[in-house]
């Protein structure tokens, strides 16, 4: 996919493109990869991790300086990150949906399936629906909780929200967290949490008949019978903004980057537009991996990892030997065992720091 690095005198000559490292030592920049899930249970690692190539990751991981790293999730990451001290990632998503948050409170109210399954509820998260479905179920809620303080919106089918008149007393748990769990060890906790729980039968209910589920059931599609309370706050200010651009896969991080005022795009394919695009530090996001375990696909998650090593790791680890980059930083995040590898250039050069196979983490 990419072509070979090799250099050319005082350049770094990649496929029919060169760069002069006199040139790019001025405005070297540190790339910034954040991962969820690289590294996996260590009774399913060895067989997930069999066979897999990744001489360009397991050098970085080798090389690098490891310390440990509080964040336990993606979205503690983007808070502590970009600067939002309390979480309100609603109001954060909700400004990159094209609505302004006010000085309100809000909360995720996103539509989900929740799946039956002997004595659970299994959670099932970005379930399709289009504009109108949306807007049909959103109206429902707004009726039958008119009065109570409650207003739903959905400026985007997937992602709902809940404006309230009063803050809430409780502690909710991201979505991407019970994806694929029973919702029962996740609901709301704290002095408020029977009130909402009581809220989240309600929705249940009403949305159980719901016109719009039944015509959905009807052309074999799931119903939408749950919304996800989750990211509550208000914001405080603007966000901070430590990157000049974002690649990735990320949907949250694009809405962080956008409410930031930092342009965000797909990763490239072309690692030269990484390197001369950017004059200052870059942040990736990443979340392929995360996706295939919520969904239990351990072969996605292998070619999720393998195109990461070929389109992402390799490239740029060539990038930072030629001189082009000054620092590499891979957060992986897993939940209490959250890491940071940090790269330099002159550390990319320890060859006596011997690569460990993946599943070894």
């Amino acid at each position: 996919m990419f072509a070979p690095m090799v250099l050319v005198g005082s350049c770094v000559r990649l496929g029919n493109s060169a760069i002069s490292v006199d040139a790019k030592l001025a405005v070297m920049k540190n790339i910034h990869i954040v991962i969820p899930d690289l590294f996996l249970p260590h009774e399913v690692a060895a067989e997930a991790c069999a066979g897999l190539k990744l001489p360009a990751l397991e050098k970085l991981l080798a090389r690098a300086q490891p310390a440990p790293l509080p964040a336990e999730s993606l979205e503690a990451w983007l808070c502590v990150t970009f600067g939002m001290s309390d979480q309100a990632i609603a109001a954060a998503t909700l400004r990159a949906d094209g609505m302004e948050p006010g000085a309100a409170y809000w909360l995720r109210a996103d539509p989900v399936h929740l799946r039956i399954q002997r004595d659970q509820l299994i959670l099932q998260p970005d379930v399709h629906l289009d504009t109108d479905e949306a807007a049909q179920l959103c109206a429902s809620l707004n009726t039958h909780f008119a009065g109570e303080g409650l207003r739903f919106f959905a400026p985007h089918p997937q992602r709902w929200y809940l404006q309230l008149d009063t803050t809430p007393d409780m502690a909710t748990h991201p979505l991407a967290q019970v994806a694929g769990r029973n919702v029962h060890a996740y609901l709301p906790q704290g002095p408020d949490a029977l009130r909402w729980h009581g809220v989240f039968n309600e929705i249940q209910m009403l949305l159980f008949e719901h016109a719009v589920n039944q015509a959905r059931e009807a052309c074999g599609e799931l119903p939408i019978n749950s919304v996800w309370l989750w990211g509550g706050g208000r914001v405080a200010g603007q966000l901070a903004r430590p990157f000049v651009r974002m690649y990735g896969d990320s949907g949250l991080a694009e809405a962080f980057a956008q409410a930031a005022g930092i342009p965000c795009e797909p990763l490239p394919d072309d690692v030269i537009r990484w390197v001369e695009d950017n004059d200052g530090d870059v942040l990736i996001v990443w979340e392929g991996l995360r996706r295939a375990l919520q969904h239990g696909d351990l072969h996605a998650w292998r070619d999720g990892l393998q195109y990461f090593e070929q389109g992402c790791v390799a490239p740029l680890l060539n990038a930072l030997h030629a001189g082009c980059i000054a620092q590499l930083t891979l957060d992986v995040l897993q939940a209490g065992a959250s890491r940071r590898f940090t790269l330099t250039r002159v550390a990319a050069w320890k060859l006596w720091r011997r690569a460990k196979p993946l599943a070894c983490y």
